[in-house]
């Protein structure tokens, strides 16, 4: 576990850690390990990343090693282990995306928000993460989400509107 001797797990919310007993009790006793993804997300949520500090909490509140969850939230594009800005921007870059345009999408996107794949905007408004794999939506391509929203059908249009209309 953590070498801090405080408890860690008063880094964690009221309403983590609720979220997190909610999925502990979907598994057996000995299957803890399995809420990890879920407990994550939950602290990406409030923070928009994954301190050390906070995935140091989580181990201790579940009850397994803190290397088990360094080993998921390194594992996963999904979370971010740096500060990131308050509206994560991905375009997915697959060949239907990409057949369709993603190339120009992302170029588009940087040129607007003066930032490259895997930084945050100088204001802290928006992260464009680095390329995604594939966000399920091909027939809708290209396609990007914000925020876990989906947006299909992109051009530089309805880009500006959909990010100009973000506070």
């Amino acid at each position: 576990m953590s070498g801090n001797p405080e408890n860690s797990t008063d880094l964690l919310s009221e309403h983590v850690r609720a979220e997190i007993d909610d999925w502990l009790r979907r598994y057996p006793a000995d299957k803890r390990q399995s809420a990890v993804l879920a407990a994550l997300r939950a602290v990406q949520h409030e923070d928009r990343w994954l301190s050390t500090e906070k995935m140091d909490a989580v181990a201790e509140y579940i009850g397994i090693p803190c290397i088990a969850v360094y080993e998921v939230a390194s594992f996963y594009s999904m979370f971010n282990l740096e500060p990131v800005g308050r509206h994560t921007i991905a375009v997915c870059t697959n060949v239907s995306c990409m057949l369709r345009g993603a190339d120009e999408v992302v170029a588009y996107i940087e040129n607007k928000l003066g930032v490259k794949l895997g930084e945050s905007t100088p204001d802290g408004k928006f992260y464009l993460k680095r390329e995604e794999e594939c966000l399920a939506a091909c027939a809708g391509a290209p396609m990007m989400q914000v925020d876990h929203v989906y947006y299909e059908n992109l051009t530089p249009e309805k880009v500006d509107e959909i990010l100009d209309s973000l506070e």
